[in-house]
């Protein structure tokens, strides 16, 4: 009699198994009739569904898609070539040494270089970010296709080491190399070979500087202020002077404005330059795809750091034909009639339409 009771129990046990199976299965089915018809019909994402269905929705879905761009970017950009790789070992030692120079310039060349004396501390790599390498850091990717080139600023074709001589001149505040020495040698041979993976011609992806929108007013420097003292003050100083190494022989962090600082000829003392490279590469740590500040941060911290004080260079025949000069370049004469201010602060969008239409006649 037990035996038949335990045999019934087993036999509603298992019933009841196979019919809560079923209602599981039951349960998927409608799930997926009241589903599929969204999405085949409706095609609509995530987003889109939010956006439709709460009005609170749209900076959400805005925020969304933002970072799964920032996030999900498939886009190949350049890299360097790899140093490891040169089997010459004369070649692998020059380019290692130059590479050397251009992290560790002050060491060598600065104020206090075993080598020569004549910068003002600052690396080559503090405006060319990891050794001239990082995406949208001012990199080197496309130095060996492109030169030599005609630029308009000097009005001439100019070759790598007049390039990098102007940078010795302007950004470094210093004198020229002798294109024959032993370090120019070596830095060119640097920049040669690790963009030695970009076809001649072309222009390697994430190379210079991303671009970035016209403000539709003038940048502000008591704005900027405000974005230098919560965002920057903390390495590169109150004053702008930098963060020296324990040394003394380089800075860790350079200065931004003040008598060791690039001077007014450098490529970043135009707005749109110095707003560009710290909207994708400041605070440091942050890359292109992965940004700290606002549009309107980067540009007013522009207007206030190149509204300090600097050295100044006299360079007389810098574009020779002023009606190629930039929008943003901050001294006069102009090939139109906005004054030097607009030129050096914005608005910008005014001078670019008055330039095309110009160009159209």
């Amino acid at each position: 009699m037990n035996d038949n009771n335990t045999d019934k129990k087993k036999s509603q046990d298992r019933l009841l198994d196979i019919m809560n199976n079923l209602l599981r299965i039951i349960a998927l089915l409608v799930a997926g009739i009241i589903i599929l018809p969204l999405i085949v019909f409706y095609k609509e994402d995530v987003y889109t569904f939010f956006k439709k269905n709460d009005k609170n929705s749209d900076n959400l879905s805005l925020q969304i898609s933002t970072e799964t761009k920032q996030t999900t970017s498939t886009e190949t950009f350049w890299s360097a070539a790899n140093i490891e790789n040169i089997t010459d070992e004369k070649l692998k030692a020059e380019v290692t040494y130059g590479k050397e120079l251009i992290m560790h310039t002050a060491k060598y060349l600065g104020p206090k270089g075993s080598v020569l004396k004549i910068s003002n501390g600052m690396n080559c790599q503090n405006c060319h970010l990891d050794a001239g390498t990082k995406t949208f850091g001012n990199n080197y990717g496309s130095v060996a296709s492109l030169y030599p080139k005609f630029r308009a600023r000097s009005g001439k074709e100019e070759n790598i080491y007049k390039r990098v001589n102007d940078c010795f001149e302007r950004s470094l505040n210093g004198k020229a190399l002798d294109t024959l020495g032993k370090e120019m040698q070596a830095i060119k041979a640097y920049i040669t070979y690790i963009g030695s993976n970009v076809k001649k011609g072309e222009k390697a992806k994430g190379a210079g500087f991303k671009d970035l929108a016209f403000l539709n007013r003038a940048a502000n420097p008591g704005n900027g202020k405000t974005v230098y003292v919560a965002k920057c003050q903390s390495c590169h100083q109150p004053n702008g002077e930098g963060t020296l190494n324990p040394e003394g022989t380089e800075y860790a962090f350079p200065p931004l404005w003040g008598k060791n600082s690039y001077n007014d000829g450098a490529g970043l003392y135009r707005l749109s330059n110095f707003a560009k490279y710290v909207k994708n590469n400041m605070p440091l740590g942050v890359t292109h795809d992965n940004t700290q500040l606002t549009d309107e941060e980067a540009w007013d911290l522009a207007a206030f750091v190149n509204t300090q004080s600097r050295p100044h260079k006299n360079t007389p025949k810098d574009w020779p034909d002023i009606a190629k000069k930039p929008v943003d370049h901050p001294f006069g004469p102009y090939a139109d009639k906005f004054p030097e201010q607009q030129h050096k602060l914005g608005p910008f969008q005014p001078i670019v339409d008055f330039q095309k239409s110009m160009s159209k006649k």
